[in-house]
């Protein structure tokens, strides 16, 4: 009796491209590693490569990747080109439905990435100051425990916004990082000579603008290694 071919799993993949729109993504599917795909698609009518921001591994590949497809044309005409697999959402609400459509599926595992490496989760990740000399990190809202889907507050205009993705926030329907909504949305009479913003200090989160939130953080941890050295000087 002959055995049944093994089904080998594949890919649902959610890309972002530096030269897109921040709310522009091309979700497909590969038989083979993400990162193998992604480097294939680097070619001259794209100005730079694209970034990996999640996949979804699972033998059902060829399926979830229509109805994931399916799903975005449900919401509304978000399909940039009706043949091509570019979509105007922003990758959060797209890696949302991934997550959705993975409940239903018992071998689907999803994983995000960052720089095109994967995210190891951390539910507190520790936030320190950088080495003396180096640059300090670009605030990230995971930093101070705020998820996504919860609201910030912009304070010059009192205004009220969604936190979209670990780094950008939604607002009327528009995503954008912090310190371009700043720019955007600062009133005239209260922008600064340079137009540039460090977004992080003009949102509050309870009252806290987010900042000092961060500050708070980077101080708990130079407390720590604090007395990690005193330990290790006995």
């Amino acid at each position: 009796m002959k055995q049944g071919k093994t089904i080998e799993p594949g890919y649902v993949y959610i890309l972002t491209n530096p030269s897109f729109r921040e709310d522009w993504v091309k979700i497909g599917k590969s038989a083979r590693p993400v990162d193998i795909r992604s480097k294939e698609l680097d070619n001259t009518a794209v100005p730079l490569p694209f970034e990996i921001f999640a996949t979804m591994k699972t033998v059902k590949f060829n399926e979830v990747e229509k109805l994931v497809h399916k799903t975005i044309d449900r919401l509304t005409d978000l399909r940039i080109r009706q043949n091509r697999e570019f979509f105007n959402v922003a990758p959060q609400m797209a890696l949302e439905i991934f997550n959705d459509i993975a409940m239903t599926i018992d071998d689907a595992e999803i994983i995000e990435y960052e720089d095109n490496k994967p995210i190891k989760k951390d539910a507190n990740p520790p936030v320190c100051k950088p080495p003396k000399g180096k640059t300090r990190p670009r605030f990230k809202f995971s930093m101070v425990g705020i998820k996504i889907g919860e609201y910030v507050r912009f304070t010059p205009t009192d205004t009220k916004v969604k936190v979209a993705s670990d780094d950008s926030v939604e607002f009327e329907g528009r995503i954008y990082k912090l310190s371009p909504f700043v720019g955007t949305f600062m009133p005239e009479e209260k922008r600064n000579a340079s137009g540039a913003y460090q977004g992080a200090k003009y949102f509050t989160y309870n009252d806290v603008v987010l900042d000092d939130l961060r500050k708070q953080k980077e101080h708990g941890c130079e407390e720590t290694d604090s007395q990690d050295n005193e330990i290790n000087n006995e």
